[in-house]
């Protein structure tokens, strides 16, 4: 420490340096976590669509939003058909699991999206004011032939794939009001579908 104009002049050691650096580091990765989009996707078995807009939007949106995915009564593995279509579009899926949506019953989301009419039918309340759409996808798993199947899977992709970049819109639109009040964000709809 020197003394300059009656005040100690601190100067930290390059340890105390880099600490700060770090600890800045890890406030900012907390502040972006924080500001993030939350996003659920629910399904019955949590086991094909909602697995597969998970993964879309995770692809497409990356670092702008948290993205989740749970079944109402969820299946006890990712169907296989669901991991090949993810890959076939440089998307993997592969770890992924089915997930109750009990471990979310506390979450509070900015977007919820049903992706069947079951899982709007039984979708439990969340905390909060989340924005909710309905996705009605037809169950590509319902397919009998295991050829149409994959057929079935590839069209279930594309359909998701151009709904979630609608919904990159409303996320955009979402994120660039984060940490407005209520009263401030302007709304913006995204159709739905209700059918």
């Amino acid at each position: 420490m020197e003394l300059i104009d009656g005040c100690y002049n601190y100067k930290p050691c390059f340890f105390q340096q880099s600490m700060i650096g770090f600890e800045i580091k890890v406030l900012e990765a907390k502040m972006e976590k924080v500001n993030k989009i939350q996003v659920l996707f629910i399904c019955t078995g949590n086991s094909a669509r909602s697995q597969i807009s998970e993964g879309v939007l995770r692809s497409k949106a990356g670092n702008m939003v948290d993205v989740y995915s749970g079944g109402t009564f969820p299946a006890k593995q990712v169907n296989p058909f669901a991991i090949k279509v993810m890959a076939e579009n440089g998307i993997d899926i592969s770890k992924h699991y089915p997930k109750s949506l009990d471990q979310y019953l506390n979450k509070e989301f900015d977007i919820i999206i049903t992706t069947c009419d079951r899982a709007k039918q039984s979708c439990p309340i969340f905390p909060g004011n989340a924005i909710r759409y309905h996705w009605n996808l037809d169950d590509p798993a319902e397919v009998e032939n295991e050829e149409e199947r994959l057929l079935a899977f590839r069209k279930t992709f594309n359909e998701i794939s151009k709904r979630v970049d609608d919904l990159m819109e409303v996320i955009r639109h979402l994120n660039s009001n984060k940490g407005k009040s209520q009263q401030e964000k302007p709304f913006l709809v995204l159709n739905s579908d209700e059918s």
